[in-house]
């Protein structure tokens, strides 16, 4: 059993999926006060933000505890999460025929461990269709999303080709967490 100090439905539904036990709960941190220069310093300044609040508030001895990030990169730029529709739909015409990294830290303390990882999942996406832009927009399932971007659902037909972890661009790489937990 863990404490998994995220929001992200999307995040417990990946530890679900690959049979890790968890409570969710945790403390915000406002990642809006962050400078950072490039997408791996900006994800592993925002994870270890949250991890330090958390790690306050809840502490490691009776669940381990984990924490998360994403960030999204296309074409030079860190693209965060939309804060109104033309926001994202400016984030998606980025991401649009472009190969887009989505990039994510985690960090995992209990009594016998820590780990620190930074993963990077990388997708060709094709031009993607206006009208689908649209009526993704119109769905309101970029919201929080970082990059307003769901390889899980919209981008999933743009794919061309993708090198990573499809859990890394999900939120949260499982496949190495799961191989730690398991050797531990």
């Amino acid at each position: 059993m863990l404490r998994l100090a995220s929001a992200s439905q999307t995040r417990a539904k990946l530890l679900t999926d690959v049979g890790i036990d968890f409570i969710q709960e945790s403390v915000d941190f406002d990642e809006d006060s962050i400078v950072a220069t490039s997408p791996k310093n900006f994800v592993y300044q925002a994870t270890l933000g949250k991890f330090e609040v958390n790690m306050r508030a809840f502490g490691y001895d009776k669940y381990p505890l984990l924490v998360a990030d994403t960030v999204v990169a296309s074409c030079g730029q860190i693209l965060r999460k939309a804060k109104c529709v033309d926001d994202a739909r400016n984030i998606l015409l980025t991401q649009s025929g472009s190969v887009t990294s989505i990039i994510t830290c985690m960090i995992y303390q209990s009594r016998k461990m820590k780990i620190i990882d930074i993963s990077t999942t990388e997708y060709l996406f094709s031009e993607f269709d206006l009208d689908d832009v649209e009526s993704y927009l119109q769905s309101g399932e970029w919201r929080g999303k970082a990059g307003a971007c769901m390889v899980e659902g919209f981008c999933k037909p743009y794919i061309r080709s993708v090198r990573g972890y499809e859990s890394t661009a999900m939120g949260l790489n499982t496949d190495l967490l799961k191989s730690f937990l398991l050797n531990k």
